[in-house]
């Protein structure tokens, strides 16, 4: 079988690449102590028209409290959530509308600001590699991901992560191919952005689920975050959302622009879920009160800001 080699290199990016962080107030009970809460660890994935598989070998996962940001991996303390003697192989691709579980962990009540995935190392010399992407045009090539970060740091998946006490706290790891794994030039490598996967918090684990997505941005001028908040409409009238967090921009195809997606349970005859965008300068956008189907992405398309 041929082997080829993918380089992912994290980039830096002074306005935070696209990414988002959906929070889902509130958790299950039976998760901790008055000072304690759990966290249950699980990853999911989008579709992507290009990738048949992305293959990843999780080594171990660790917790960041916030502060502790440059801590190395060693550091005792960043909680261990999952050690794997045999590292636990994930194909991203088969996880649309599913969740695979990654292991929990009980942790003192707060907010922390990433969680570390510690990748195995691929195999020198012709050996196949443990982390690897396939493409729908040629299925048969395992295309290695070469991955320096992801054995000597970890992987940095960005919260933040609200751990609340006496409850289970249900976190899933987006991973978003199409804007984790990017194609360099007119060659065969694909650079990876650490920022296309992301933490979304949920109020329980969802069996079941569907989602709301959308791409924000604006030509006008220049906007870092935003923030986007649910509530459900109709016969439920939330006061407070059911989600929100924050979403980050970057520069591309002349514009300032953001995707965004959070899981949702379906709704139910009578109500739906209305998504609202705010960020400074810029006028608050609310959608219209739309269904969520399981299994189905209820799409909110392009939605431009405008200044204030």
């Amino acid at each position: 079988m041929r082997n080829r080699t993918v380089a992912f290199r994290p980039m830096i990016i002074a306005i935070c690449a696209i990414t988002v962080a959906v929070t889902y107030l509130g958790g299950c009970g039976g998760g901790g102590s008055a000072s304690t809460g759990t966290l249950k660890l699980s990853i999911t994935d989008k579709q992507s028209d290009d990738f048949q598989s992305v293959v990843i070998a999780i080594s171990e996962i660790r917790v960041v409290p916030n502060g502790r940001e440059g801590s190395n991996d060693s550091d005792p303390g960043l909680p261990v959530l999952a050690k794997f003697d045999t590292p636990k192989v994930v194909d991203v691709m088969q996880l649309h509308f599913i969740q695979q579980a990654l292991g929990e962990v009980v942790l003192p009540a707060g907010r922390y600001s990433q969680i570390r995935l510690i990748l195995a190392a691929n195999p020198n010399g012709n050996q196949d590699p443990v982390n690897y992407l396939t493409l729908k045009s040629d299925p048969n090539t395992k295309i290695a991901l070469t991955t320096p970060s992801g054995q000597q740091s970890g992987l940095k998946v960005l919260g933040p992560v609200e751990i609340k006490a006496g409850v289970i706290n249900a976190v899933m790891i987006d991973f978003d191919p199409n804007t984790a794994i990017v194609k360099r030039g007119s060659s065969n490598e694909y650079n990876f952005k650490p920022t296309g996967i992301r933490l979304i918090q949920t109020d329980s684990v969802l069996s079941e689920f569907g989602s709301i997505v959308g791409n924000v941005s604006t030509a006008f001028q220049q906007w870092s975050s935003a923030t986007v908040s649910v509530k459900r409409r109709g016969t439920i009238t939330d006061t407070d959302p059911i989600a929100s967090g924050r979403i980050f921009a970057t520069y591309t195809s002349g514009k300032w622009q953001a995707p965004f997606s959070a899981f949702v349970p379906a709704s139910e005859p009578g109500w739906g879920y209305k998504t609202f965008i705010s960020s400074n300068g810029f006028a608050i956008y609310s959608s219209s009160a739309l269904p969520v189907v399981q299994g189905q992405a209820t799409d909110l398309g392009e939605i431009v800001l405008t200044p204030q």
